[in-house]
């Protein structure tokens, strides 16, 4: 059973209707896609209405009857756009294991494969520590939402306040800390 997170991503390809698409431009019916497949018309007919996803090696053996690579399925056309629900989200710590973390990243754009940029909802929660310096892509851009954060970066610490907002070379050394007041969060986009 996929997660509804994943599900939403598959649909996004519309790999049912692309088949469906191929199949009707050679006026081929499902019963003679199954015959060249080796698969029943049942489940062609469930891929095609996006209640199956078909695996690699279903969708190679359709593939191959069409003469298209698998590319042909994966590829997006048109403008790049991608809604996150804010349910669907992930919340990675950092650090990511072991000790308390510094603080709780959610990607706001992963659904977008080829992204110019990062976007992250941060919540600044762990210990009134800094978190360990590191150092990243090109550039940095912070929005404070709630509360107060303290950024170094190259050995220079900013205190950033709500509304305030901040951008720096992030191939520098650069780290968090939440202020004495309680938890922060803030909008964190990142340049590869």
């Amino acid at each position: 059973m996929l997660s509804d997170t994943l599900t939403d991503e598959l649909e996004r390809y519309r790999i049912g209707p692309r088949i469906k698409a191929l199949r009707l431009k050679k006026k081929m019916g499902l019963v003679q896609l199954g015959a060249h497949t080796g698969l029943s018309s049942a489940m062609l007919s469930k891929i095609e209405r996006g209640q199956l996803f078909p695996t690699l090696p279903t969708l190679l053996r359709i593939a191959l009857v069409f003469g298209v690579d698998l590319d042909h399925f994966f590829s997006k056309e048109g403008p790049q756009m991608a809604v996150t629900r804010r349910g669907q989200r992930l919340r990675l710590p950092v650090p990511a294991a072991g000790e308390v973390p510094a603080y709780l990243f959610e990607s706001l754009n992963y659904p977008i494969a080829d992204r110019r940029m990062d976007a992250y909802f941060a919540e600044f929660t762990g210990p009134e520590k800094p978190s360990k310096p590191h150092q990243h892509g090109s550039a940095e851009f912070i929005y404070v939402l709630s509360g107060r954060l303290k950024v170094n970066v190259d050995g220079e610490e900013v205190s950033l306040d709500v509304g305030d907002a901040m951008f720096f070379d992030s191939n520098v050394p650069h780290s968090y800390c939440r202020g004495i007041n309680g938890n922060c969060s803030a909008i964190v986009v990142t340049a590869p």
